[in-house]
C-alpha cells in the first residue's frame, strides 16, 4: 500500500497546480476572450495528476479521487437535466408564457425588482432547488423584466438573489443539510443561526432593487406598445389561463410534503406534458423534442422568440460538461491533499475568533473558485475547521453559517461553478457568446454577497457569534477520545 502520510504536499506544492491552472484560465478569458473554461480546467486535472505522480502517486489513487467527487455531483446533474426538461415543456404547455403574460399585466416596473427577488425567495423556499426557481420562474422573470425595458443583469441579479437566499434557508435544500451534517450541529439550530446575516441581506438587496425601480427604470423609460406586442403575441400563439399554473404549484406542493427534489421536479415534467397536449394541442413526440431540443417558436415578435426558444436537455450540456470537468479537478486536488494542505496551512496560522471566521469563509469560496463545486466548498472547510473552533471556544454553528455563505451564496457569483455556470445558461445570459456586459449580475446580487459580509462583521464585533455550549463541548471530547482509540488501534496494527 502506498503511505500517503509520505505524499503530503507542501503548501507550495499544493498551490502550484491551482496557480498554473488560474493561469491557463486567464489566458483564456483574456487573451483569448473567449470564455469556455472547460479546457483550461481540464488541464489543471491534468497538471494536478502530473504533479501528485511525481510525487509518488498512482494513476490509481488520482482517478479514485476524480470519480469519487463526479459521482457525488451526479444528483445535481440529473437536477440540471430534469431543469432542461421543465424549462422545455413548460414553456409549451403555456406555463411559462402565461407567467409573463400576467406578469406585464399586474406587475409594475417600479416594483418589479423587488418582486421577483420575494417571489424567487418564496418558491426557493417551498422547493428547496435554487436552480429549479432560476430555471422556471426566473426565466418567466426574465421575460418579464424584457419587457419592462430592465436590462437583463439587473433582473438576473434580483432572480439569484431570491432562489439563492431560499436555498440557503430551507431545510429542504440539500446544501442547507449538508452544512450542519459535515460540522456536526443541529439543522434547524443551524437554519435559525443564519437569520441573523440572511435577513438584513435581503432588506438591504430589497431596498437597493425598490431604489432603482424608482428612480432608475420608473413609468417614464417603459415602451408601453412593446408590452403590448408581447402580451398580444402570447395571447395569439398560447391558450392562457390560470390553470396553467398546475404544474409549478404541484411541484410545490410536493416540495412541502417533504419529496425528493428530483422525483417533485420530474412530477412537473409530467404535468407539464399533459398541459402541452390536452391544453396547447401539441403532439406526443413534439413534447419529446421540446424535452431533448428545446421549445421553438416564429411569433414575429422578437422579444417574444428570444424569450421562448430555450429549454431542453441539450441546452443543459454546456453547464453539465462543465460541472463534471469542474468536480473531476476538485477531487483530483482533494485526494492528492493539495486542498487539505492549503486549508491546514491556513488554520495553523489564524489568531483569534475574527481571523477563524474569515478564513472559513475564505476557505468556502476560494474552494469554489478553485474546484467550481459548491458541496465541495461546504464539505472541505466544514471538516477541517471544525476542531479550530472548538479549541477557541466558540459553537460550530458559526463555522456551519460561514461554509453555507461562502458555499452555497457565492457559487452562483462565479462563472465557471456550477452555480455560475447554470444560472448563465438557464437564464440565457449569453456569456459563452462573448457578451461580457452581462456578467454585471454578480455585482448586483446584492443578497448572495452582502450575506457572508454582514457575517464577517459579525464576527469582529461579537454579535450573533455563539459561544460553545456545554453539549457540544463533550460530544466534541467524545468525538476526540473515539479518533485518538482509533489512531492507537491502526497503530498498533502497523
Amino acid at each position: 500500500m502506498t503511505n500517503k502520510k509520505n505524499l503530503q504536499p507542501s503548501f507550495g506544492m499544493a498551490i502550484l497546480p491551482i496557480v498554473l491552472t488560474l493561469a491557463v484560465l486567464g489566458i483564456q478569458l483574456f487573451y483569448f476572450d473567449d470564455f469556455t473554461p472547460h479546457v483550461p480546467l481540464a488541464i489543471g486535472l491534468a497538471i494536478t495528476a502530473v504533479l501528485a505522480w511525481m510525487r509518488g502517486y498512482t494513476w490509481d489513487d488520482i482517478e479514485g479521487g476524480v470519480m469519487q467527487v463526479v459521482r457525488v455531483g451526479l444528483p445535481s446533474i440529473a437536477i440540471l437535466m430534469t431543469v432542461g426538461m421543465i424549462v422545455g415543456v413548460w414553456i409549451a404547455s403555456g406555463t411559462v408564457p402565461v407567467m409573463i403574460y400576467y406578469g406585464l399585466k399586474v406587475l409594475s416596473p417600479e416594483y418589479f425588482l423587488g418582486a421577483a427577488m420575494l417571489l424567487c425567495s418564496v418558491v426557493s423556499v417551498s422547493l428547496g432547488t435554487s436552480w429549479g426557481t432560476v430555471g422556471t420562474v426566473g426565466l418567466a422573470l426574465m421575460g418579464i423584466g424584457a419587457g419592462f425595458d430592465i436590462p437583463v443583469y439587473w433582473t438576473a441579479g434580483a432572480v439569484v438573489s431570491g432562489a439563492f437566499f431560499g436555498d440557503k434557508i430551507s431545510p429542504l435544500s440539500d446544501t442547507t443539510n449538508l452544512a450542519p451534517a459535515v460540522t456536526g450541529v443541529n439543522l434547524f439550530d443551524h437554519i435559525r443561526n443564519m437569520m441573523p446575516t440572511t435577513v438584513p441581506a435581503m432588506l438591504i438587496a430589497l431596498a437597493i432593487y425598490l431604489f432603482v425601480g424608482f428612480n432608475m427604470i420608473g413609468t417614464g423609460s417603459v415602451d408601453f406598445s412593446k408590452i403590448n406586442a408581447i402580451t398580444n403575441g402570447l395571447d395569439q400563439n398560447f391558450t392562457l389561463s390560470w390553470t396553467l399554473l398546475l404544474p409549478p404549484l404541484l411541484v410545490i406542493i410536493l416540495a412541502l410534503k417533504k419529496m425528493p427534489a428530483l422525483p417533485s421536479l420530474f412530477a412537473g415534467v409530467l404535468i407539464g406534458t399533459l398541459m402541452a397536449m390536452f391544453v396547447q394541442g401539441a403532439s406526443l413526440h413534439e413534447v419529446f423534442g421540446f424535452m431533448q431540443s428545446g421549445y421553438k417558436i416564429d411569433t414575429g415578435v422578437s422579444e417574444i422568440d428570444s424569450l421562448l426558444n430555450r429549454g431542453g436537455i441539450q441546452s443543459m450540456t454546456w453547464v453539465i460538461t462543465l460541472v463534471m470537468i469542474a468536480l473531476g479537478f476538485g477531487g483530483a486536488l482533494e485526494r492528492t491533499g493539495c486542498l487539505g494542505a492549503i486549508i491546514d496551512a491556513i488554520v495553523r496560522r489564524v489568531n483569534g475568533f475574527f481571523g477563524l471566521q474569515a478564513a472559513a469563509t475564505g476557505s468556502a469560496v476560494a474552494t469554489n473558485l478553485i474546484a467550481g463545486d459548491p458541496y465541495l466548498s461546504i464539505a472541505l472547510p466544514g471538516r477541517m475547521f471544525a476542531p479550530a473552533y472548538v479549541k477557541q471556544g466558540y459553537s460550530k454553528l458559526n463555522l456551519s453559517r460561514a461554509v453555507e455563505e461562502g458555499g452555497t451564496l457565492i457559487s452562483p457569483l462565479i462563472p465557471w461553478n456550477a452555480g455560475g455556470a447554470f444560472v448563465i445558461t438557464a437564464l440565457g445570459l449569453g456569456i459563452s457568446d462573448g457578451n461580457m456586459e452581462n456578467l454585471l449580475y454578480i455585482p448586483l446580487a446584492f443578497a448572495c454577497w452582502l450575506s457572508p459580509v454582514i457575517g464577517l462583521f459579525y464576527a469582529a464585533t461579537g454579535l450573533f457569534s455563539p459561544k460553545i455550549s456545554e453539549e457540544e463541548a463533550e460530544a466534541a471530547k467524545a468525538e476526540s477520545e473515539i479518533m485518538h482509540t482509533d489512531e492507537a488501534v491502526a497503530g498498533s496494527t502497523a
